[in-house]
Formats: C-alpha cells, structure tokens, sequence
C-alpha cells in the first residue's frame, strides 16, 4: 500500500498560475510517461539514489524514477501539477516529496543529489545561466544532471505544425548556451538533435531539441596538486 503523498507549497506565482490552467485540463499534458532521452539513461540509476526533478509538472519523470527505487524531490509552480504527480505517483504505488515552488525563490539544496533532470525546462536568458548554476550546486560531487530542451530552431517546427516549446526566443537555447552555463562541468554529451516526440498533447512533432548530460567534477578534481618542496 503507497504511502500517503507529500507536499511543500509556496505563494503561487504567475508562473504557477499559467501552469495551473494547462494542467487544469484532463488527462496528463505531456503523457504519462518518462522522456524519452531521460529513459534512455536507465543504466545509470541505481535503488536508493537521491533525484531532482525540477519543474516535474505532472509528475511523469519523477514517478518514473521512483518506481526505478530512486528517492525523488520534485518542484514545481503550479498546484495543479504537483496535486496530479500525486495521484500519479500514489496510483503506481511510490512516492515522491512533491514540492510547490517557484524554482526562482526556491532555497536550493547544495551538495545533495545523484541525479537531477531538468526536462524542458525554460527560462528566460537572464535566469537561465543562475537556474544552471544552482542545479549543478545541488549535485554531490560526481553526480549526474540530464537535461533535454527546446532549441532556437524549434520555431521553425512549430510554424510548420509541431507542437511544443515556447514561443519566446528568449526562453529557447542553443548547444553553445549550454555550455557556458555549464562551463565548470565535466560534459558527456551535448548536442541538438531532431527528433519526433509524442508526450501528450502539448509535445507532439518534429522538434529541435538541446540534450545533455553532464556530472558535477569530484571535488577532488579541484584541488591542486602539491608542489614539491624540492631540496
């Protein structure tokens, strides 16, 4: 028998209040199933490690990684969503520790997770690089972020009659954003790929998309090595 489902709640922002009419709908605005990209990186997760899954919305990738063992936080502005990724995740038998936030004033852990995944998640250019920094913090040392997004030439494919990503330019990035925001981690991958989503009815399409996974250096990595002393 699940336990009983857990949440945090903040003020909600207008951030949460946009959120909170999409996921006012019925049904899962993106499906309920994991992303696709996050799927693929299985083999890394293992029982008992710690996750992050900011702005998990309804909550399909941190109950997934639940019913994988993982111990997941989620964090989300919208009421709505973390109020479904509750009965989600209390109808699959897990349980998450489903917070309501607006990541932007959320008290960010440090040195706390194994995993975090950051799926499309956007924010304007002039938050983005902190929000970045603040995710690879929280990491502990070693640890390992995932993160998949919308690329600049998502426009294109939403003109053409895809669906998703937001229609700011301002809230879409490149490969090379990515790596400046991310400069002091040690990248695996990141590239912009094509692909053909199906989540829901909010991510359906041709779509151009950022993917990266990058770990958070050992701190050993960071630590000088001694001069000798010489004779």
């Amino acid at each position: 028998m699940a336990k009983k489902p857990t949440s945090k709640t903040q003020a909600t922002s207008p951030q949460g209040e946009f959120w909170d009419q999409r996921y006012s709908e019925s049904g899962f605005a993106f499906g309920e199933a994991p992303n696709a990209w996050l799927a693929a990186q299985r083999s890394r997760f293992k029982v008992g490690q710690r996750a992050l899954v900011p702005g998990d919305g309804e909550g399909r990738n941190g109950v997934w990684l639940a019913e994988l063992g993982l111990n997941v936080t989620t964090v989300d502005a919208s009421r709505i969503g973390v109020h479904k990724a509750n009965l989600l995740a209390a109808e699959r038998g897990v349980t998450i520790d489903a917070h309501v936030a607006d990541l932007n004033l959320w008290d960010w852990p440090v040195d706390t997770f194994d995993v975090i995944a950051a799926i499309y998640l956007h924010f304007p250019s002039d938050l983005r690089a902190e929000m970045h920094f603040r995710m690879l913090q929280a990491l502990k040392p070693g640890g390992v972020l995932i993160l998949e997004g919308y690329s600049l030439r998502q426009l294109v494919f939403r003109a053409g009659g895809s669906v998703g990503g937001p229609s700011d330019p301002d809230m879409l990035f490149e490969p090379e954003d990515i790596a400046e925001d991310f400069d002091t981690a040690e990248i695996e991958y990141l590239d912009e790929d094509r692909v053909t989503l199906a989540e829901g009815k909010r991510h359906r399409g041709a779509s151009s998309v950022v993917r990266l996974i990058a770990h958070r250096p050992d701190d050993d990595d960071d630590e000088e090595e001694p001069e000798d002393e010489g004779t």
